[in-house]
């Protein structure tokens, strides 16, 4: 498995101090995220996923943990939008560069604005997807809010 991906080089060219973390991805899983977590060894509520949305029709990235879902309400309010839905799995893959179950909120192809849920907060580090169906990124909240110049909000159900 290459761990060169736009991610991870993104964060190495930023001097971000992170970790990565290889697990053996389940395409038949129903829930990426969770099998993430549970071939990891991590609680869900720490393993963070991608969403891709559109918020008043424009791309937005909303990263939260893997046992949650998203508050389109809460969501849009934190974008300053009036609505957000998820964004068609083949625009996400267009818009980021990423297949699904590989999405990172980081090195994205069109880099659009991101809320990383509050809850973050609460651990010393978290994992995000690497780029690529099997690879995680381990990460200070703080680290993965500065690399991406993203708000902190609390968008998670």
């Amino acid at each position: 498995m290459s761990r060169g991906t736009p991610a991870t080089q993104a964060l190495t060219r930023a001097g971000i101090a992170h970790d990565l973390a290889e697990y053996d991805y389940d395409p038949g899983a129903a829930k990426v995220g969770l099998q993430a977590a549970e071939a990891m060894g991590v609680a869900p509520a720490q393993v963070f996923k991608t969403l891709m949305v559109l918020a008043d029709g424009k791309p937005a990235c909303a990263i939260l943990p893997a046992d949650a879902e998203a508050n389109m309400k809460k969501l849009a309010a934190a974008l300053g939008a009036k609505s957000a839905k998820m964004m068609p799995p083949a625009e996400a893959e267009r818009q980021t560069g990423y297949k699904i179950g590989g999405v990172s909120p980081l090195g994205q192809r069109k880099r659009a604005p991101a809320v990383l849920d509050a809850s973050a907060a609460a651990h010393a580090e978290i994992f995000v997807n690497g780029g690529q169906r099997g690879l995680q990124i381990r990460i200070a909240p703080a680290e993965l809010q500065r690399a991406l110049g993203c708000t902190m909000a609390g968008i998670a159900r």
